[in-house]
């Protein structure tokens, strides 16, 4: 079976994850997919397929003959799709032989414009699935997910060389908890890749530092006929405190290495309301210097205002795994190999992000990103290439086999 047929099977499968529950997975639908895979795991004849208690799916391949030597490599995927746009009921449409230009999609009007994604050029003549405009498609990260499965089949298929393969799909990755409770021991991997990236060929090893913020305002609430001199407006301090924070480092104005501040959410009253922030910077000092600025922005609001309050919780999320891979530049190294043994153009570039690999490179297993032929994840626009999901297997199987020697 060919990776964008499974892919094609797992996006209807609803995994859409979501901050607000506090249950581990966040949502039911997690589990209906972590058991669909370990009944194919077990199809195709990997040691012990199980999903533990947390919603983690982890299976193993033994060496082949000859390659028992060989380092445990371990490759990940996350199963739950974002919590920005709907996951559920997914209609997963194919558009053979891409003629390079606008895709209209049948629902709510939506077109994915060649002018606004250029890198659409490159996939004219290829086949490519999107959802119907209604969802997102979910190739974050079913793509990743597919491309091992199917890359597990060709393996034995094909009777290929080996060493041991550790297998891991992941829960909540899209709420940055994928990694929360994996046992890095019990995986048995010494390194791993997670295949979670855009363009095939892509290998990333930075990635951001990352925090979450919230700032709470609880302003002083007067009927506004009585309000001179009293009232405090929660919602237009909340307005002063942002336009204390840099206006250029915003998503919308940033690339490469420029780091940011996001505010993702605002809501309340004028008696109060809650600001959420994320924060993220490439650079360890830039990045302390961004939570700094934040808390003084905060404490400026807070003395210009004496009768309200301002609170202010800042949270490390992941940091940059760069600084864990310097002694491991081989699975970079290797990758990019790999990717030409492929037929693609491999990229090494920073994640404007982060993936469980960051988290699992401070935990002891050092783990790189590599792309899935997938792009515009997060929203109605998102889409896969057939062909390059099909390359990142191949991609995949001369990686196995690199480290099989």
């Amino acid at each position: 079976m060919r990776a964008y047929e499974r892919l094609m099977k797992y996006v209807k499968v609803c995994t859409q994850s979501s901050p607000d529950t506090g249950a581990t997975p966040s949502t039911p639908g997690q589990w209906d997919l972590a058991r669909l895979l370990v009944e194919e795991l077990k199809e195709l004849g990997l040691e012990n397929p199980s999903v533990d208690g947390h919603c983690i799916v982890t299976a193993w391949l033994s060496a082949s003959p000859g390659c028992e030597a060989a380092p445990a490599l371990g490759l990940l995927a996350h199963m739950d799709t974002a919590p920005a746009f709907s996951g559920r009921d997914v209609r997963p449409m194919v558009h053979e032989n891409y003629d390079g230009g606008d895709i209209a999609l049948p629902r709510e009007g939506r077109v994915i414009r060649a002018a606004d994604f250029p890198f659409l050029t490159g996939l004219k003549g290829k086949t490519l699935l999107t959802a119907d405009g209604s969802t997102l498609l979910g190739a974050d990260d079913k793509a990743g997910v597919a491309e091992i499965m199917t890359l597990c089949e060709r393996l034995q298929a094909e009777n290929l060389p080996h060493g041991r393969l550790c297998v891991a799909f992941t829960p909540d990755e899209e709420i940055g908890e994928g990694p929360d409770h994996f046992d890095v021991a019990a995986f048995g991997a010494k390194y791993a890749y997670t295949v979670d990236g855009g363009a095939a060929g892509s290998i990333e090893y930075e990635n951001f530092n990352a925090a979450s913020a919230v700032v709470d305002i609880t302003g002083v609430s007067v009927h506004p006929g009585s309000a001179k001199d009293v009232m405090e407006n929660a919602l237009l301090m909340a307005q002063e405190l942002n336009a204390l924070l840099p206006s250029e480092a915003v998503p919308a104005r940033t690339e490469g290495y420029q780091g940011f501040f996001h505010l993702d959410r605002l809501e309340g009253t004028a008696a109060a309301c809650r600001m959420e922030y994320i924060i993220r910077d490439h650079d360890e000092g830039e990045f302390t210097v961004k939570k700094a600025l934040l808390q003084r922005a905060a404490a400026q609001v807070q003395a210009a205002h004496p009768a309200a309050k301002v609170a202010v919780t800042v949270k490390d999320s992941y940091y940059n795994m760069k600084e864990k891979l310097a002694d491991c530049m081989h699975l970079v190294e290797n990758a990019m190999r790999a990717a030409e043994l492929a037929g693609i153009t491999p990229t090494v570039e920073p994640i404007r992000g982060g993936t469980d690999g960051a988290r699992l490179s401070y935990m002891g297993l050092p783990c790189p990103n590599l792309g899935t032929g997938g792009y515009n994840f997060h929203g109605p626009q998102e889409l896969a290439c057939v062909e390059d999901m099909d390359a990142v297997v191949d991609m995949l199987t001369h990686l196995v086999r690199l480290y099989s020697k």
